[in-house]
């Protein structure tokens, strides 16, 4: 994963040229070019943004949790 950055917004790891560095009150941190644009469009199209996002971390720490119970 060298190669890759953690968005610290979708939770995700994105390959370096995706990746923005930006200020937060906590910092400096990586953060996607995706979420970053998402969040110039309108509040209906963010939030439709924000519920993919939360389905695919939902799908995906499903299938870690089957996997990691021994269930296929």
């Amino acid at each position: 994963m060298a190669d890759t950055l953690y968005c610290y917004h979708c939770r995700t790891y994105h390959p370096r040229e995706e990746m923005r560095q930006i200020d937060t009150k906590g910092g400096k941190r990586w953060r996607c070019i995706k979420s970053i644009e998402a969040t110039k469009r309108s509040v209906a199209e963010r939030e439709a943004f924000g519920r993919q996002m939360t389905a695919i971390n939902k799908a995906e720490a499903q299938s870690k949790a089957r996997i990691l119970n021994g269930q296929h």
